[in-house]
């Protein structure tokens, strides 16, 4: 009898796929755990060989600095003089580096009735507003329809999914239509509150926020945390990826918004619609023009930069698991 007790505490014990060694007397559990490491990198380590790798590497930095090329152009056109704006065939690097383009498009923005410190300050209230609302909106209505249950809570998901479908430029004359009724056109109302509702938001917090664990807000519930105390303090910080994300995006759509369909005042008018006046002055403006494409694109990008690490994070989420 003893014998067959020595036997079977020297078997392996399994349980369905996971094998568990016999123990083993003295053993350095660092050490048990640095073979174990071992072992696992050995069977995930992907078969490809050094050439297979570097030709993946070759290739991805081909479209790399394909994809890097019209912002590199960008920014040289905005330093270029002239002569090397209007040079054939186009140069992609500067040669004589300036700022005459900037300094020209100051004194074609301080010519104007219209102060350029009012375009920036519209641009800041209806791109500030209109993405703090949309991020606000979208993640309130997202965590009843992923959190809880109501009659009803298909139809509107399929409703808001229904509505993705559809382009700007379908739902223009609607669009239009209701803010002529709620009587807001010529304000700032009229591109922040239809900025609050487009419906990729609402999917995409959505859809992020099924992947939080229901005990998390179960446990808050059994504290007597309420529903709008669990919505800030446990939803919101968790799926801060996911509306950052959201902002980035509702960012650069609201920066890029000119406002000309609602807004006729000059004085309401974003900066967007002001460089784009600019750029449309033709040959004598080349330079202004360049400087104008320089800004445009620079803010959504050093937006994105600030939040890269975020976007990143929700690109390739792995999920919550309970």
């Amino acid at each position: 009898m003893a014998r067959r007790k020595k036997e079977l505490a020297a078997q392996p014990l399994s349980h369905g796929a996971i094998v568990i060694p016999p123990p083993v007397p003295d053993a350095d559990p660092d050490a048990v755990v640095r073979e174990l490491m071992k072992k696992t990198y050995k069977e995930k380590k992907l078969n490809r060989s050094k050439a297979g790798n570097g030709l993946l590497f070759f290739i991805m930095i081909i479209c790399g600095i394909f994809m890097s090329l019209p912002l590199v152009m960008i920014v040289n056109n905005a330093l270029k003089p002239l002569d090397e704006i209007f040079q054939f065939p186009p140069a992609i690097f500067v040669k004589n580096p300036t700022l005459e383009n900037f300094s020209d498009l100051f004194h074609v923005m301080s010519d104007s009735w219209v102060p350029f410190s009012r375009y920036i300050l519209n641009t800041i209230i209806i791109t500030g507003l209109g993405t703090f609302g949309h991020v606000l909106v979208a993640s309130m209505a997202a965590y009843p329809l992923a959190k809880h249950e109501f009659p009803g809570k298909k139809i509107l998901f399929n409703m808001v999914v229904l509505s993705m479908m559809f382009s700007w430029t379908v739902t223009q004359i609607p669009n239009y239509m209701i803010i002529s009724w709620l009587h807001i056109n010529n304000t700032y109302l009229a591109l922040i509150l239809p900025a609050w509702q487009y419906g990729m938001g609402l999917y995409l917090m959505k859809q992020f926020m099924e992947q939080l664990p229901s005990s998390l807000m179960e446990s808050a519930r059994l504290d007597g945390a309420s529903e709008y105390k669990i919505f800030w303090t446990i939803v919101m910080p968790n799926v801060k990826p996911a509306w950052l994300t959201l902002a980035i995006f509702q960012f650069q759509q609201m920066w890029g918004n000119t406002g000309s369909m609602f807004l006729r005042d000059e004085q309401l008018k974003p900066l967007q619609f002001a460089l784009q006046q600019i750029a449309a002055g033709g040959t004598a403006r080349a330079g202004a023009s360049a400087a104008v494409t320089f800004i445009i694109a620079a803010v959504p990008i050093i937006f994105f930069l600030a939040c890269q690490s975020n976007v990143l994070e929700t690109m390739t989420t792995s999920g919550m698991k309970e």
